[in-house]
């Protein structure tokens, strides 16, 4: 075994080909970002060669986790395969990286009962392990202290193989994945999980309708899945999951009352994308969805009379696009547009059964839709300005929702990077509608109560 330092790898000369075009091609304006301080450490690139606003990802950002976490300029201890060995690559140092979060958050009226004006310090503190493991395999594992829960628990994870070939005579990179949450392995920033808004805090009142692929089940399930990104356009991939109660006996019994998802057999998520460059210009087209059986409070459900059990039957379909566009005559300064649009089908035959310990919602047909879009300005590398809007509306049920589950709104958020691993933000959350309502009736609390206030100051490093 012996040590040496070795050029950036993805596994094969092509990828390395890629690589050097594609830092030639964003070399000229890379934007700042919040970015995990181990992979910098680990390439020897800044922290804005691969991202803008947190968490968005630049072209080279996205090229890094399709290929694996694997770029790598520092030094890693090598031993080179035998017929009889195994062969090894791996880091010298422990990819491991912190952030800390502190915030103030104040809402247009309190909750009856609480305080307003609170101050989080800290609001949560995560622990990174993310970055090359081996040659062709990588990670982003967060660990994440949450002061309301007083302790750390297992947060957002990605841990994925990738390798490269020639198909059809264009690059094709594929890759196998493990993660804990639909859409954490987006190499994009409109689909829920790494979408807008991009900051959030963890107390003011939430709307309480949402569909299953925006957030619902994140960090609840365990999936895995395989992807493939075809002459640098087309993208595919597809997860089958199974639920994964954190803090829940093992395996999953029909004690699990707490849980309102529990996945009945398999549910695929799915993933397509286009992506385009001209000039100055960068247009991702897409679509995404899941389909998921689930049996609420506990793995079995109610009989359906014949020796099977009722579930709740889920299925989202959704799209979404990405611009970005940059400007020279304004110092290469970027603007970026986003938006998705989700339609869910949900037949709640479980929820809705009029049998003991069930009678969770009023009936069975269901639907919800969700529009989110948001248009953000990057000033230079230390300065964001956004506005984004958000609308969903479906099916009212008193027992599920509490009535209506309408709502709709607006964000404002600047954003100030001092340095590149200090972010400084506020952020104004309105509503229009909060859960079917307007204005308060009869004293009650109308949609504007709820508006909200989020100042939050994140360290990296």
């Amino acid at each position: 075994m012996r040590r040496e330092t070795r050029k950036p790898y993805f596994g094969i000369s092509l990828a390395v080909s890629s690589l050097i075009a594609l830092l030639f091609a964003v070399g000229l304006r890379v934007p700042t970002a919040r970015a995990v301080p181990s992979y910098s450490r680990q390439t020897g690139f800044p922290c804005i060669s691969c991202h803008t606003t947190p968490p968005e990802l630049t072209p080279l950002g996205r090229t890094f986790k399709l290929n694996g976490y694997t770029i790598t300029g520092m030094p890693v201890t090598k031993a080179e395969k035998t017929s009889r060995e195994a062969g090894l690559n791996i880091l010298q140092n422990l990819p491991l990286s912190v952030f800390f979060e502190t915030s103030y958050t104040q809402t247009n009226k309190a909750v009856p009962g609480t305080q307003n004006a609170s101050f989080e310090f800290p609001q949560d503190v995560s622990l990174f392990i993310a970055g090359a493991w081996a040659t062709h395999l990588g990670s982003f594992v967060q660990f994440t202290y949450d002061t309301q829960d007083d302790h750390f628990s297992w947060d957002l994870t990605d841990i994925r193989y990738s390798n490269s070939r020639k198909l059809f005579g264009k690059s094709f990179v594929y890759g196998l994945n493990l993660n804990n949450a639909p859409g954490v392995e987006d190499l994009w920033h409109s689909t829920p999980t790494w979408g807008y808004p991009f900051i959030a805090d963890d107390q003011s009142a939430t709307p309480a309708a949402a569909t299953i692929v925006d957030g619902t089940l994140a960090t609840d399930v365990a999936g895995f899945g395989g992807y493939g990104m075809w002459n640098d356009h087309l993208y595919f991939a597809t997860t089958m999951y199974r639920s994964e109660h954190i803090g829940f006996g093992q395996p999953n019994d029909i004690n699990q009352q707490a849980a309102a998802f529990n996945i009945h057999g398999l549910a695929p998520y799915w993933r397509v994308a286009w992506q385009q460059s001209w000039t100055n210009n960068y247009l991702m087209v897409g679509g995404y969805g899941m389909f998921m059986r689930s049996t609420p409070g506990g793995v079995v459900g109610p009989s359906n009379g014949t020796g099977g059990t009722l579930t709740d039957n889920y299925t989202d379909v959704a799209a979404d696009f990405q611009y970005d566009r940059t400007i020279p005559k304004f110092h290469n300064d970027v603007l970026s547009l986003r938006g998705t649009y989700i339609h869910e089908n949900s037949s709640l035959n479980a929820s809705a059964c009029d049998c003991e310990g069930f009678g969770l919602a009023d009936f069975s047909r269901h639907h919800l839709n969700t529009v989110k879009a948001n248009a953000e300005y990057h000033f230079g590398d230390r300065y964001t300005g956004a506005f984004g809007w958000f609308n969903t509306s479906g099916t009212t049920d008193n027992t599920l929702y509490g009535g209506s589950p309408n709502s709709s709104g607006y964000l404002l958020n600047v954003s100030w990077w001092p340095v590149q691993n200090i972010d400084l933000a506020a952020q104004y959350t309105g509503y229009f509608k909060f859960d079917g309502v307007t204005k308060g009736i009869d004293g009650g609390r109308s949609a504007s109560d709820n508006n909200t206030l989020y100042i939050l100051a994140r360290f990296v490093f």
